[in-house]
């Protein structure tokens, strides 16, 4: 990772925690928030400007650990500092991460799961069938989704990037990883991980290459990597 990396979102939450020294990331209105350890809620535009050794942790915003990190954000408050979080305990992560939460609709729990089962097919699956079998109209459900996680329930981009992600960590090349993930192509493939990451292929690669950058928890549960994430 380089200072300056580009603007990007994440359909999850990020933390990023610095072992020695501070994190530094800028909002997409160039507000600086510096510390141990910074807290990124759910599609909200940043950019990474420390490039010092630091861990960058994503959490699915229908976890168990998400309705902790919800407590400590604000509505609309952006990136803040949680410095009591600097030394999280990865197995305590990992439970939490692998748990549903106990704090977000049961609707929205079921729409997720409903969604998650259907990520292989090629086509999205319709947002009027998901609605109708958890019992609430199209509407409702994206409003409720909104309300609670901050994002919409549709989260297919950050599912399809996982599993590019993903290839690329089996060793396959970029074009290879391309089409695991559904991209046309792998520049197609570049341009929305710089979006949805901030980051390119030959990036990530090189991050899941650092021993340190392994897996903590199963897929979609959390994620970590190694120095930044721009």
């Amino acid at each position: 990772m380089s200072p300056g990396g580009s603007v990007h979102r994440h359909a999850a939450f990020q933390l990023v925690l610095a072992p020695r020294g501070e994190a530094v990331l800028a909002g997409a209105d160039g507000n600086v928030v510096r510390g141990a350890a910074l807290l990124v809620p759910p599609m909200t535009a940043h950019r990474m400007l420390s490039a010092g050794d630091l861990l960058t942790v994503f959490v699915e915003p229908h976890s168990a650990l998400a309705d902790r990190l919800r407590g400590r954000c604000g509505s609309g408050s952006g990136i803040v500092a949680v410095p009591e979080l600097r030394r999280l305990d990865e197995a305590e992560l990992g439970r939490a991460a692998a748990l549903p939460s106990t704090g977000l609709d049961p609707r929205l729990l079921a729409a997720a799961a409903l969604m998650e089962g259907w990520e292989g097919e090629a086509e999205p699956v319709p947002m009027e069938l998901v609605a109708a079998r958890v019992g609430l109209s199209p509407q409702r459900l994206r409003a409720l989704a909104r309300q609670q996680l901050g994002m919409p329930l549709a989260r297919r981009i950050w599912l399809k990037l996982r599993r590019s992600a993903e290839a690329l960590g089996e060793g396959r090349s970029p074009a290879e990883a391309a089409a695991a993930g559904g991209f046309a192509d792998q520049a197609h493939l570049t341009r929305r991980m710089r979006e949805m990451i901030g980051m390119t292929p030959a990036a990530v690669l090189r991050v899941m290459q650092v021993p340190s950058a392994s897996a903590a928890g199963a897929p979609g549960d959390v994620h970590r990597n190694g120095p930044g994430d721009g």
